[in-house]
């Protein structure tokens, strides 16, 4: 059965906030000490099982602290998701897109479920950590998590905001691979946490289809017993997930 509805992965970067300070640690920052606030200057996201990855970044602009015109394109993705899947992405990039659309008198894009591969895996498995770099080392095996190159760790958002075209370049070529990275992890963890993944299919006979990846291949592997009846456990050989199936009919 074809995917009826949409699932789009996400990444996005932002500016860091500029302030006045005088210490190193432990600081209380007023408002009236920033001096320059955040923005989103980069994102990333692919439609789930495609090929190709939509990216867009403010290399080229004149004032970098104006996204709307790369706001108004991942607003447009937005509304036409139905699913949209991140890695942290309910405490930052969805939140931090939701500010930005408000700021820029922006409606909210349409109603969307929101699977975040950090939260599904903290909820299934006791991980040493649940950040991208940690989980897609021990299960991703075509995506890990990517190290900056020439511009390691804050220095890539430094460069890239003084206009460094190689920044820029590693900066595309890292959101771009966080987006792959996750979609793999999704695919990885899915199975894991059903309660917390909805059906991306429209079921139409749910005891031969996968409520989770929508594979139509289940075997059996059983029964469910409760106080009232029996039921059919089956598994999924598309992504290993378990279905319930039909009530087993009593003899009479």
């Amino acid at each position: 059965m074809k995917n009826q509805l949409k699932l789009l992965v996400l990444d996005i970067e932002t500016r860091p906030i500029e302030a006045y300070v005088w210490e190193t640690r432990d600081q209380n920052i007023a408002l009236n000490q920033i001096k320059t606030d955040w923005c989103v200057i980069a994102w990333a996201a692919k439609w789930l099982g495609d090929k190709g990855v939509i990216y867009r970044d403010q290399r080229n602009v004149k004032d970098i602290g104006n996204d709307k015109p790369i706001l108004q394109t991942i607003w447009k993705l937005l509304d036409e998701a139905d699913i949209v899947i991140t890695q942290n992405g309910k405490n930052f990039d969805c939140p931090k897109l939701n500010a930005r659309f408000l700021q820029h008198g922006m409606p909210p894009p349409s109603p969307y479920r929101h699977l975040d591969t950090y939260q599904i895996a903290r909820s299934a498995a006791k991980f040493t950590s649940n950040k991208l770099e940690y989980l897609t080392d021990k299960l991703n095996s075509k995506y890990k998590k990517l190290s900056h190159a020439k511009f390691p760790g804050f220095s890539l958002w430094v460069e890239c905001l003084k206009g460094n075209k190689a920044a820029w370049d590693e900066m595309r070529k890292y959101n771009i691979h966080d987006v792959l990275a996750t979609e793999e992890l999704y695919m990885k963890i899915r199975a894991w946490a059903p309660a917390n993944t909805p059906t991306p299919w429209f079921i139409q006979k749910s005891i031969t289809q996968c409520h989770t990846c929508g594979a139509t291949k289940l075997v059996s592997i059983g029964q469910r017993v409760t106080n009232t009846a029996r039921y059919m456990r089956l598994r999924c050989l598309g992504c290993g997930s378990h279905e319930i199936g039909p009530k087993i009919k009593e003899p009479k």
